[in-house]
Formats: C-alpha cells, structure tokens, sequence
C-alpha cells in the first residue's frame, strides 16, 4: 500500500524575501503520490545515489532543473508497488537511470518514484540494491566508456589506459574496472592524498592533475597512452588526445575541469585518434540492458572497489556542498526513509 505522504528532498524557489538573485534551495519535506509525474510504473525506492548532476540540480541549475519545485535523483532502485504495464507487476526489484530521472522530472531523492513501464531495468536476486546503487549511473557510465575502447580495439596488451577524476564515482569505478579486466591503469587525480586507495582499486601508477595537463600549443605530444577516460573534459582531454598513440581512443563523458576542447585534426589524421562521447541519459534500451547484465554478470566487481558514505535526506545539503566543493570519494549513497 502506497503512503497518503512520504519524504521527499524538494528543491524550491528562494522566498522572494531573500532577494531576486537567491539561489534555489532544497529540503525535506512530505508529498504525495499526485505530486508525482504521470507514469505506468511505481517504485518505492530503497535507494538512491547522489551524482554530480544531483547536486547542480540541488541548486535548482538551469541546465538541469526545467522548472521548480523539483526532486533530483537521476539512480533510483526499489520495488515496484503499483504498474499499469504487463511487464511488471508489484513486488519486482528493478533499477533505473538516466532518461529523464532527476532531471527533466521528479527523480529517486523520495520515498516513491513513478516513472514510463520504459525505463526500469531488472535487479538479479543476488544484486542488493546497495550494490546497485553503488554503481549507478556513474557505474554504468564507467561500463560504456570501457565498452568503447574495446570496441575500437583498446586491449589491455596495446598499452596504459589513462583515467582522469579518478576519485569521484565514475572515475574509481572505471579504474576499478579497467584494472579487473586485465588493463594497466594510471589514476590522474588532483588529491594526491588517495593515492594508496587508488592502488588498492587496482591502478598501476597515479598521476597529479597539474602533471598530466600540457599547456602548450603543440598539436602532437609524444604517444603515451592507447586509450583514455575522461570525466573532465577541458585542458585534461585535449592533453590526452594530443598523447594517445597510434589509433588510440578516449572515451569522453564529463566536464569538471571545462567544455572547451581546443585541437587541430592532426591527432585524428595523423595518428587515426579516436574521441568517443558518452551519454548516458539516453543510452539505448538494449545496449542499456546489455551493458547492466555485465555489470551484474562478467564484469562484477568486488565490493572493496567500493568506497561508499551514506546519507538520508536531511544530510542532503551537505552532501551537495561536499560534492560541489570536490571533497565526495567514491560514491554516496541517498536514502529517502532514512
């Protein structure tokens, strides 16, 4: 039976008390299921995930948030409580990311979601919803950045493979799986202090964030690395195009350090370079399935490659600030019933 009013963290506009330039601001709070956006499916969530994403949304950011009051949370998992679909009936465990989750609508920062029969995907009875939830869409980001420098031929035995926020969520999952899977990583990272964890999830060698950055205007730098992935786009990855070797790949999928990207072709002509984007919102359903079974599956990791900080929802704001600030590692995990 689905609750009259439940918990949710609702991002609401400033009282005009506070100034026509005061910034959104979220909370706790009760709602109820008609707050929720139409759908075919609901979920009760057991557990959410805070991403960057989230915490923009948490400040009411534009290019996120389309209108006010709104519930972030782009990774929801739970049970689901009440469908309208054939495909899934009460009591199913499913998981879902992306689409428009937290973003273009209300998202799992509740105690329910509702959301089109589309968009949950399965959860395997040995998967816990932590475990989940740990991955997420920052997992699964990592997962399609790997697939990628597979499918343009990045073996382990071509060469390193450059991973750059190695200590947020997706970054520590890639090095993590990157490593599981045979290859020799390098962690770039800005806060050298986590350097013995990033051994620990697997990376051969961790680099400095001001090291890896070449500054000049060269067009070419000499080949280091057979392939790359970037969470921070910027300086960073046009550093790391102008080093890939022969035919190499990087696998974009971030912009913490900038979305300029200032290159000539000559990486691409030249050396036959690879820059493949990726999106996760709107990930095809089937590759979105395929990708998920393998994380669940053949791609398992174990859980010390897991650094994990829970919260509930009044622990929220700080949680944002933390994030915002670049002070998250790992991952955290949001709990909307506490």
């Amino acid at each position: 039976m689905i609750a009259a009013s439940f918990p949710a963290f609702v991002v609401r506009a400033a009282p005009p008390v506070n100034g026509p330039d005061a910034a959104p601001h979220g909370s706790a709070e009760e709602v109820g299921l008609d707050d929720l956006p139409a759908g075919d499916v609901v979920v009760e969530v057991a557990c959410s995930s805070l991403n960057y994403k989230d915490a923009l949304a948490a400040r009411g950011h534009p290019g996120i948030v389309g209108r006010l009051p709104h519930v972030p949370g782009i990774d929801a998992a739970g049970t689901v409580v009440a469908s309208d679909d054939p495909r899934w009936r009460p009591g199913d465990r499913v998981l879902a990311t992306g689409y428009e989750l937290g973003a273009g609508r209300w998202g799992g920062f509740a105690q329910y979601i509702r959301v089109p029969a589309d968009w949950p995907v399965a959860l395997p009875a040995e998967i816990s919803f932590r475990e989940a939830m740990t991955l997420g869409t920052a997992g699964f980001t990592a997962a399609q950045a790997v697939d990628a420098l597979q499918r343009h031929g990045i073996a382990p035995d071509r060469g390193p493979v450059a991973v750059t926020g190695a200590t947020g969520g997706v970054g520590s999952l890639a090095v993590a799986l990157l490593a599981r899977l045979g290859y020799r990583v390098t962690a770039v990272t800005g806060k050298l202090q986590h350097r013995s964890w990033l051994l620990e999830l697997g990376a051969a060698e961790v680099l400095s964030r001001a090291d890896a950055v070449d500054a000049s205007d060269r067009p070419l730098l000499s080949g280091v690395w057979a392939g790359a992935i970037d969470v921070a786009g910027g300086p960073l990855l046009t550093t790391l195009v102008r080093q890939l070797r022969y035919r190499g790949c990087v696998a974009a999928c971030g912009l913490t350090a900038g979305a300029a990207l200032p290159l000539t072709v000559y990486p691409f002509i030249l050396r036959g370079a690879v820059l493949a984007g990726i999106d996760s919102a709107a990930c095809p359903r089937d590759v979105r399935e395929e990708t998920w079974r393998r994380l669940f599956g053949p791609w398992r990791l174990p859980s010390s490659a897991f650094a994990v900080a829970d919260c509930d929802l009044g622990q929220l704001p700080t949680a944002v600030a933390e994030m915002l600030a670049g002070d998250v590692r790992g991952r955290v995990l949001v709990h909307p019933r506490g």
